[in-house]
């Protein structure tokens, strides 16, 4: 198990996490990269840049191929082709695991008391999940390659409330697993989404480790001074942060992890955290509780990923 940070294919990043110790990445943004289905034969470009990553000592993790709507019938040709072509390049380097969103069916209905739309259940459209997914897991599969949903709800206050990503919660995860027999479809886990849904992260591990296949590490906290005030749909009530300055367990979870079998990295989340970020003059949007920032032109976002790497590397067994 390496820590690393998520990127996309970029040389000057690759130099970055070299000169800090980073051991590996979660390469981001794949579609939009020479690699991806816009280029006819995207292979030299991801070869050249796997061949950079490791002259770096460093590894790919997983490849983050696409985080839209695949199931959304305007994208769904696209999000096939890119997912096809991330698998391909996957396998021909040696990745495990093809990582993005899964999606969601959105529908509405109208609510009879107030006649407000409403979106319909997303457990209703889990055969039509089956569909777009089980032929791609079929596809990654005899080719070596592993896909991971990542569950951000992908809505307001970061709660699965009309969102665009159905497998925002793990009673989804179950009904999908249940129901799906391809044994390669699994998880992009990370614990700031389930603590914003006041979800354990350990028990979480304990029930879904097996598909745990990739891990984005972040953190979150949630302020219960404003909780208690305003309620969990108020801005700052939930926030996003870095390992180590969140209310995440990470000896604990990082030891569930092991329990668990999990055999891939840790790869930092940054952009998220409310001060270890690089500021604009304007507060970020998510946790915007006044008109003006003091931190306004700051640059954090490197610090915090240290001071992730920092708490993470205290419970990772080093390599031998």
């Amino acid at each position: 198990m390496r820590i690393g940070f998520l990127t996309e294919a970029n040389l000057a990043r690759l130099d970055w996490a070299q000169q800090n110790g980073f051991g590996s990445i979660g390469w981001m943004r794949f579609e939009t990269s020479g690699a991806g289905p816009d280029h006819q034969n995207g292979m030299p470009f991801a070869d050249e840049f796997a061949a950079e990553v490791k002259a770096r000592n460093i590894r790919i993790s997983a490849i983050g191929a696409l985080y839209k709507n695949p199931l959304d019938p305007a994208q769904s040709q696209y999000a096939r082709s890119v997912f096809q072509r991330a698998i391909e390049v996957a396998a021909r380097l040696g990745v495990k695991t093809v990582a993005g969103f899964p999606g969601a069916v959105i529908e509405f209905e109208t609510h009879p008391k107030g006649q407000n739309p409403v979106y319909k259940p997303f457990e209703k459209f889990l055969p039509r999940l089956l569909e777009f997914w089980e032929p791609i897991a079929k596809i990654a599969a005899d080719k070596g390659v592993r896909i991971a949903f990542e569950h951000c709800p992908m809505a307001p206050y970061h709660l699965p409330i009309m969102g665009f990503n159905m497998l925002a919660q793990p009673a989804m995860w179950e009904r999908l697993f249940n129901e799906s027999k391809c044994e390669n479809l699994g998880l992009e886990w990370d614990a700031s989404h389930l603590i914003c849904q006041f979800i354990d992260p350990v028990t979480n591990i304990h029930k879904f480790g097996s598909r745990i296949f990739h891990v984005h590490a972040k953190d979150a906290f949630i302020n219960r001074q404003l909780l208690e005030v305003y309620g969990l749909c108020h801005p700052g009530v939930a926030e996003h942060r870095f390992p180590g300055l969140g209310q995440g367990n990470w000896a604990e979870i990082i030891h569930a992890l092991l329990r668990a079998g999990y055999d891939s990295d840790l790869n930092i989340e940054g952009w998220h955290d409310p001060v270890f970020r690089d500021h604009d003059a304007a507060p970020p949007a998510d946790i915007k509780l006044a008109k003006t920032t003091r931190l306004a032109g700051q640059k954090l976002e490197e610090a915090g990923l240290l001071i992730a790497k920092g708490t993470l590397e205290q419970f990772v067994p080093r390599e031998s």
